[in-house]
């Protein structure tokens, strides 16, 4: 049986990341952790006493600003924002880290199976999948939002299915590539089967956008899911989450009642600029043209 044939990752064969790329990709995965350990340990703090729970309204007082007593003040239905933010991260991760996972299971394999055997199977797939990725990620995550209905799982189908596509094309043109190498085709004449062609000698030599992929769409995915909870889906009603926050809060913006909206806000865009900042600098790992450029 010819021996399975494994390329250096690309990165170990040019020059390395800039200095620039590695400070950007460090200080992305700072800011990933922190949102990591905010959403880990806020139950803990809860239950410690550190934070009040995010889903029981104060009785007094209602729209507190910012003070030593409520750090990100309360909002006008008397939560506080402080608990409500650190938790809505955890929502936040929940959901992500399903969706990302739910289109990367289903579209790493169906791009490999894909490329590789072709023919009718091949066509269709193409067709259903550059279909579903010519449609706009929101609305197609709205609209299955609707059918499927509110909940942490529910809304991490929503937003995975405009994902599959990207994970099916990436690598499904990389199998297309790498298939016709003649350590794979020394391996079909020794009469290797399918499975065998495919875990062993196609894999690990097709995944290296994988990892870009799966950060970049993480981050898109917490947009996707601000979008949905600010439009009233997504998540049940009671659940911190920024995007339902957020739209709660508009109506209290023209009042002069800020930090209802800022924070959220500001939660939501620093996770997301952290999981872009990784993705930008796992992407030059795995892309020596763009070091080349630099």
């Amino acid at each position: 049986m010819a021996q399975s044939r494994l390329r250096l990752p690309r990165f170990l064969n040019s020059a390395s990341p800039s200095s620039l790329s590695m400070k950007m990709m460090w200080a992305g995965l700072a800011i990933t952790a922190v949102f990591v350990l905010v959403a880990t340990l806020s139950p803990a703090m809860q239950a410690w006493g550190w934070l009040q729970n995010p889903t029981e309204a104060l009785i007094n007082p209602i729209h507190e600003p910012p003070s030593a007593n409520y750090w990100f003040g309360t909002s006008r239905s008397g939560y506080d924002v402080f608990s409500r933010t650190l938790f809505a991260s955890r929502a936040a991760w929940q959901v992500v880290i399903l969706a990302t996972a739910l289109s990367l299971f289903i579209g790493v394999p169906l791009g490999l199976v894909s490329g590789y055997l072709g023919g009718k199977l091949d066509r269709v797939l193409l067709f259903l999948m550059d279909t579903i990725y010519t449609l706009p990620g929101l609305l197609l995550s709205l609209t299955l939002a609707f059918v499927v209905g509110k909940g942490v799982l529910n809304a991490a189908i929503a937003l995975s299915i405009s994902y599959i596509p990207q994970y099916y094309r990436v690598v499904r043109n990389h199998t297309v590539s790498v298939k016709t190498e003649l350590f794979v085709e020394a391996a079909r004449a020794m009469g290797a089967d399918t499975w065998t062609v495919l875990s062993r000698y196609l894999f690990l030599n097709v995944i290296q956008s994988v990892p870009v992929l799966f950060a970049l769409n993480a981050a898109d995915a917490i947009l996707t899911l601000g979008g949905l909870g600010f439009l009233g889906l997504g998540l049940p009603e009671a659940t911190p989450e920024w995007g339902h926050d957020l739209r709660l809060a508009l109506d209290a913006l023209p009042t002069g009642i800020w930090w209802t909206a800022l924070f959220p806000g500001l939660a939501m865009t620093l996770m997301v600029v952290g999981l872009s900042l990784v993705g930008e600098g796992l992407n030059e790992f795995v892309n020596p043209r763009l070091r080349n450029q630099q």
